[in-house]
């Protein structure tokens, strides 16, 4: 986490180690690629499938090094979030709240791996969260949706993705991925509390930590608004 003055930015997990592991890759790959010039007779399988080792750690390094810089970044006015398929950015003004993810089952209480935002209105959703990170976002929530029907949260049909327009409140129709993910996050909101969710893997500390220090921002741009003249 990195902080200059009253921004703070924050790296995720995902992105941890991405150039040690890419390097790491390389480096076996060549050792390998000697030893196959003199054993390859010998050890054709063993060799091979350290080749295919070394790729795929070569690749995933490289996976980590196309995250964003930054997941996260927290100024006075408002809350962002970095996502290789694009960003959504929020004005404190327009979040309700935020909190940890949870789910009451009988007298277990279920913590899921997510940070949850309710915002004042879903509209925001439509002006704020890029088109492509949108259609992304479904795709990865699909655990959540999961989740929901087994604990009937949701019944199937809900869970089903829906291309159908979706209308704003200012009468607006918005059509194709975009209100696909409107009606997803009203879904989600219905059954947990939330339209927005962040992944624990877009953080680098608990979510617990993430929460607090949010919600203080949270709580200083609605006392700062109140005292505005």
């Amino acid at each position: 986490m990195t902080t200059t003055d009253q921004t703070i930015r924050i790296k995720a997990i995902a992105r941890h180690h991405g150039l040690f592991i890419t390097l790491t890759g390389i480096i076996a790959l060549v050792i390998v690629a000697w030893l196959c010039s003199y054993y390859w007779q010998l050890a054709r399988f063993p060799l091979l499938f350290m080749v295919l080792a070394c790729l795929v750690t070569i690749f995933i390094g490289l996976l980590k090094l196309a995250e964003p810089a930054y997941s996260l970044i927290m100024t006075p006015e408002s809350l962002t979030f970095h996502h290789r398929h694009g960003r959504w950015q929020f004005h404190w003004q327009q979040i309700r709240n935020i909190h940890s993810v949870t789910n009451t089952v009988g007298i277990t209480r279920d913590e899921l791996n997510y940070v949850g935002i309710k915002l004042v209105s879903i509209d925001a959703i439509a002006k704020h969260v890029s088109l492509r990170l949108a259609n992304r976002m479904i795709h990865e929530q699909k655990p959540l949706i999961h989740y929901c029907i087994k604990h009937q949260l949701l019944t199937f049909e809900q869970g089903i993705l829906n291309f159908e327009p979706y209308v704003l409140a200012d009468g607006e129709v918005i059509k194709g991925p975009l209100a696909a993910f409107l009606h997803h996050s009203d879904m989600l909101n219905h059954a947990l509390g939330a339209h927005i969710f962040i992944s624990a893997n877009n953080l680098n500390a608990s979510i617990d930590e993430f929460v607090a220090l949010a919600n203080r921002y949270l709580t200083q741009a609605k006392t700062a608004k109140i005292n505005t003249p």
